[in-house]
């Protein structure tokens, strides 16, 4: 069990997490024709507006009640009845998310009662769902907030206990995890799919959030995602698969309510997570394993040979949330490497089973101290941990949320045999690429696959 570090500063140097109610609004993103609307000030929505558009670098609907000095000192309420019946009226959508922030909750605001006063002031409204959730940004992280949004649908759109488990005999629900990107989501449907199963995902930010081009020139509604009749559905799946630590509370709630029976999965990144998961598959649709995913399994398994001389007793320090944290440390230690610096921005049960001697709770001055004492060779997080592995000297894999500084990381595939597989070449090509590890090694790997007993470098040719 890692040892946890908790926080020891007053103060966040170079910060390292997004707060809960951008984690919110993304889980509400991945529900179609949805729209969140944050209860708070406009500059909190405009803040979390900001990271989604440079991330996903497309237009991302987002609105807000709009708290001023007047309304945060003696009440908000009329704003979020006002607010949620203009959006109504206008936009029409299928679900309203509505997570809170850290000024209303400082306020005291009832978030749940808030809503009931709204179809009481406004029944023509009762068939549009509102899910109300409390998501104050001065605790937890973007994945806490993503995994309460998530159980707070649920606990909208399946508030009675239902008995039809089977009834859709080819269903499977998916809870997907704050961890994945719409790469990630796209390709799990992909592998669901080729055992003859139709994957029902919560929530789908790998069609609302995937970068495709539209008829529409703009919308003021998520285009894609999880169809909210669909949720409703989810007692007559023939299983569950949870995908992240993070939701597995929202897991029980589903399962109690339902009974429908659930496999849950801490990560899927490395050949024994994935194995794990592909076995779930065949154990569900009672199918053997496709040739095209055992021939991605054998990929897998040669690329971990190619790349093993390289990341074996590599140095690696990661700051992520905490459940990409545990299954990149799973991934690289999986390969031989060290974990000498974990970093995490809020607690959460994960984090004591981070393959990692400590895990500390702070910020990207944490990690960047412990990289230092401990000499780490390569970084692992987000676009902001730039600067840091540039005063380190060190390559940066970037992973995690945001990604600004680079074209296409949201879509990037880590997860599965194709994804672990990109990422040992990407890992060992970094630390090749800075002179961290020689590529000597493959000198004794020719060898050994072609039988000769010495093979040299081509005339002129250094290492």
């Amino acid at each position: 069990m890692a040892e946890i570090l908790k926080r020891n500063k007053a103060l966040a140097v170079n910060p390292l997490k997004a707060s809960q109610p951008v984690g919110a609004s993304l889980a509400f993103l991945g529900i179609n024709k949805a729209i969140p609307m944050l209860h708070g000030s406009q500059g909190c929505t405009a803040f979390g507006k900001v990271f989604f558009v440079r991330h996903f670098r497309e237009p991302i609907p987002l609105q807000t009640t709009a708290m001023d000095q007047v309304s945060t000192v003696m009440s908000a309420d009329e704003n979020v009845i006002l607010g949620l019946a203009t959006i109504c009226e206008k936009s029409k959508p299928a679900l309203i998310g509505l997570p809170t922030t850290g000024l209303s909750e400082t306020q005291g605001t009832d978030i749940k009662r808030l809503v009931r006063d709204f179809y009481i002031a406004h029944p023509e409204y009762a068939h549009i769902p509102v899910v109300p959730v409390n998501t104050p940004d001065f605790t937890g992280c973007l994945e806490s907030g993503y995994a309460l949004a998530v159980k707070a649908t649920l606990e909208v759109m399946l508030p009675e206990k239902t008995d039809n488990v089977g009834k859709r005999k080819k269903q499977v629900n998916v809870l997907a995890g704050s961890f994945l990107t719409p790469g990630d989501v796209e390709h799990i449907k992909e592998l669901i799919e080729a055992f003859g199963l139709r994957p029902l995902v919560l929530p789908d930010i790998g069609d609302s959030l995937d970068g495709h081009l539209t008829e529409m020139e703009s919308s003021p509604l998520t285009v894609g995602g999880t169809p909210v009749s669909d949720i409703a559905s989810m007692g007559e799946s023939i299983a569950t698969l949870v995908l992240g630590n993070s939701l597995f509370d929202a897991a029980d709630f589903l399962k109690a309510q339902t009974q429908v029976p659930d496999y849950r999965f801490d990560c899927l990144m490395g050949l024994e997570a994935v194995d794990s998961f592909v076995s779930a598959l065949a154990d569900i649709s009672g199918k053997p394993v496709p040739e095209k995913i055992e021939r991605q399994r054998a990929q897998l398994q040669d690329a971990m040979v190619d790349a093993h001389f390289m990341l074996g007793f590599a140095r690696v320090a990661i700051a992520a949330d905490a459940d990409l944290l545990y299954g990149m440390s799973r991934l690289v230690t999986e390969m031989g490497c060290e974990v000498v610096a974990a970093v995490a921005p809020a607690r959460a049960h994960i984090l004591e089973s981070v393959l990692a001697d400590q895990v500390g709770i702070g910020d990207l001055e944490d990690l960047e101290i412990a990289a230092k004492r401990k000499g780490a060779q390569l970084v692992i997080s987000n676009s902001h941990a730039v600067e840091t592995a540039r005063r380190l000297g060190v390559p940066l894999l970037r992973a995690g949320f945001p990604q600004y500084d680079l074209l296409g990381g949201y879509q990037r595939l880590w997860v599965g045999y194709r994804g672990t597989r990109q990422s040992l070449f990407d890992l060992a090509n970094l630390l090749v690429e800075h002179g961290h590890i020689e590529p000597e090694p493959y000198v004794s790997i020719y060898a050994q696959r072609t039988g000769e007993s010495r093979a040299t470098p081509a005339s002129g040719q250094t290492h």
